[in-house]
């Protein structure tokens, strides 16, 4: 006998189970407040004094709004300035009005005379807003007119939580990709993958910066990662540059899969990692200058090359290689470089090609439009069949052949058809 729920409640748990738990006593005396109950949950809203904000616990590391779709995007954020000016200009004493508010969540609240006792506090809408009062504390100490309203739940649910984190956050400046922040199969991708590498970190929210500590070349970022799996799994990479889509139309064929290998994560990095260092000013494999323009979006295509390496040299062409395992492969070889070198060269032959075929009346070749379209993959796959089979006619051909072949040979089992995306 399994009970369903009590399983889920337990996975739930255990996800959160490396998360602080914050329980902090907040002060209203000087503060107007209203407590109650709606729909069966205590409720307080409060016209906090800011003074009183500072002094949250968890604003400066973060660990107040883990269940916040992003962590702090910086002074320079254009909102984020209009809120210091506010604080700091002649228009404070309205700041109470000009200000949404904050709301916080919290497992438990007691309210004893002007103190509220709260545990499992956290914050899931005012993350930018605390963070820029904070930045602003030495005037906001001496304020006594600075207000703001303040909603905290007790929301012992998580998936009640969850709701309200995304609901509460919901406005236009909100994007896809922070909405899928904390979904429940990228925490667990998450989980897997640090606790596989722990010298590494998987960055899911927009803001979120990897701790000092962790090795810089094993920080994976979760809007790279999507990019990369519509890339090499859905053999789409023409659709990489949409973050927006790929967050949105498909987030669900691309994290499906809440058990996808953390080897495969770190190989899929690694394949990146080698194929950036090619896309430099000092351009070691003279690509076109138009493709070095579009450093956004054809190091996808790139990358899509280095996998059809692969799928073409097993014979495998509709097929799609494990990054682990063909990264594994190469190393073993000695062959990452040469088969990133091939697949930047035949990307390089595939845009020239294509520049040369007769346009139609009135129209000019855009490399831009090339690149986001599907036509170019059908060019990028010639382009490296020709090379291979051009190889043995190059000097030293043969041997380079030889080595491609020992670098990229895997088992039919290591190969899995593509993830729809169209």
């Amino acid at each position: 006998m399994v009970d369903g729920d009590e399983l889920r409640r337990r996975y739930d748990y255990a996800l959160e189970a490396d998360n602080p738990s914050i329980s902090y006593k907040l002060s209203l005396a000087g503060s107007k407040y209203m407590y109650h109950e709606i729909a069966g949950t205590p409720v307080l809203v409060a016209a906090l004094p800011l003074r009183e904000c500072i002094k949250l616990p968890g604003i400066k590391d973060g660990t107040l709004f883990q269940k916040n779709v992003r962590q702090s995007l910086g002074s320079s954020n254009v909102v984020n300035k209009g809120i210091r000016g506010t604080i700091i200009g002649d228009k404070r004493s309205d700041f109470f009005f000009f200000h949404n508010g904050i709301t916080a969540l919290c497992s438990k609240m007691e309210l004893n005379g002007d103190t509220l006792s709260l545990w499992g506090l956290s914050v899931v809408n005012g993350c930018q807003s605390l963070n820029t009062i904070l930045s602003c504390s030495e005037t906001v100490k001496k304020a006594a007119d600075l207000f703001i309203l303040c909603r905290i739940y007790e929301i012992p649910q998580r998936d009640r939580a969850d709701k309200i984190s995304i609901y509460t956050n919901s406005q236009s400046a909100v994007k896809a990709r922070d909405l899928r922040s904390n979904d429940k199969r990228v925490l667990s991708i998450k989980r897997a993958y640090e606790l596989k590498y722990p010298s590494g970190y998987f960055i899911t929210k927009r803001g979120e910066t990897a701790p000092a500590t962790k090795d810089a070349s094993l920080v994976v970022d979760l809007s790279e990662l999507a990019k990369i799996l519509i890339a090499w799994h859905s053999q789409r990479p023409n659709l990489s540059y949409g973050e927006s889509k790929i967050f949105d139309k498909y987030f669900e064929t691309l994290f499906k899969n809440k058990d996808y290998p953390p080897e495969d994560i770190f190989a899929l990095h690694a394949w990146m990692r080698e194929v950036l260092k090619t896309w430099v000013s000092a351009n070691p494999l003279s690509l076109n200058e138009t493709l070095l323009a579009m450093k956004a979006y054809a190091p996808y295509h790139h990358l899509y090359a280095v996998g059809m390496c692969f799928s073409i040299s097993n014979n495998q062409a509709e097929r799609v290689p494990s990054p682990g395992k063909s990264h594994s492969a190469a190393a073993r070889a000695g062959m990452t470089e040469e088969i990133v070198k091939v697949a930047g060269i035949s990307l390089n032959m595939a845009l020239e090609a294509a520049a040369n075929d007769p346009q139609p009346a009135n129209r000019v070749f855009s490399p831009q439009n090339w690149v986001k379209s599907k036509s170019c993959l059908a060019g990028i796959n010639g382009a490296l069949r020709n090379y291979f089979s051009m190889l043995p006619m190059m000097p030293g051909g043969a041997e380079i052949k030889k080595k491609l072949a020992d670098g990229t040979t895997l088992k039919p089992e290591d190969f899995e058809y593509r993830w729809s995306a169209d």
